[in-house]
């Protein structure tokens, strides 16, 4: 700000300084942007790191494919960031794609970030996997998680767990397709699936494994409690990660739309090469506004 008035002064003064002022309000309104967002990531879990699993809906290749786009573009995303990435579990599929991918994301405020990710994400274009060039709808679910620390009791009892070993597939080192050393658990009261395949042991992979499938109960919980205290406001909010937030048309036209915010964005290469910045903004202002009138009723603190 002090840079800008210094400009803005030498231009009433007569200097050429027009872009060098330009410049400047645009890094100082950039600036004001990424302040406002980091003030709204007040939850207590925002500053956490995040657990992003994506997994492909019904339709084989083509959701496949769409599956792999998205985790490309939250690579992407979290590179621009400067977030340190680690890929926990990543499933090939058949013939393009991903079956599944799991990516633990380290950062500051990345869980407040990218909790505005979770849901059904919708891509419509015209197949690369149909020779009759047809328009086809494909869907793929995000869930995202905080990295729960051991300060919270998350207790899971061995008798409700499934635990399946099988070779690791994909990048991943020397070691992927060389042993059974992967570890898949499956919660039997919930129905939660987690796995790894990317550490060097067995027991390592069932270790971050164990901490993936916390991580998902504990949000589940989180989850649950908010829709009950929605239900007794009478308010209605997209609370169920499971509903369609956003849809990625690129034929018959381009665009991006957040059903959430209603914001669209008719730049969809920007945004799937990971430019996500606008779209989690207009979420995180809709749920601040959305809080505002609890934070000002009578009693409130």
């Amino acid at each position: 700000m002090e840079d800008a008035q210094v400009l803005l002064d030498l231009a009433r003064e007569g200097e050429e300084v027009e872009q060098e002022l330009r410049r400047s309000v645009a890094d100082l309104e950039t600036e004001i942007q990424r302040s406002e967002v980091s003030m709204m990531l007040s939850g207590e879990n925002d500053r956490l790191n995040a657990i992003l699993t994506i997994h492909p809906g019904a339709g084989g290749t083509e959701s496949q494919d769409w599956a792999e786009m998205l985790y490309r573009m939250y690579l992407r995303w979290a590179e621009r960031r400067g977030y340190r990435l680690r890929t926990l579990e990543y499933q090939e599929g058949e013939e393009a794609g991903i079956k599944s991918a799991t990516l633990f994301i380290e950062g500051a405020n990345a869980y407040g970030y990218l909790k505005a990710e979770s849901g059904v994400h919708r891509l419509v274009r015209i197949s690369p996997f149909d020779a009759a060039a047809r328009r086809h709808t494909s869907f793929a679910s995000v869930f995202v998680s905080p990295e729960i620390d051991d300060r919270i009791e998350i207790k899971v009892e061995d008798k409700d767990l499934r635990v399946d070993t099988y070779r690791s597939s994909g990048a991943g080192g020397q070691h992927v397709n060389v042993t059974d050393s992967a570890v898949r658990l499956t919660h039997l009261p919930t129905g939660i699936v987690v796995s790894c395949q990317n550490e060097r042991s067995q027991h390592r992979n069932r270790d971050v494994a164990m901490k993936i499938l916390r991580s998902r109960l504990y949000e589940m919980e989180e989850r649950a409690r908010e829709e009950k205290r929605a239900a007794v406001e009478g308010a209605k909010k997209d609370i169920a990660w499971g509903s369609q937030i956003r849809s990625y048309v690129l034929q018959p036209y381009r665009l991006i739309k957040d059903h959430r915010t209603n914001i669209e964005i008719g730049n969809v290469d920007r945004v799937l090469d990971g430019d996500l910045d606008e779209l989690i903004r207009g979420y995180l202002l809709k749920k601040r506004n959305e809080r505002a009138p609890e934070a000002s009723a009578p009693g409130a603190r």
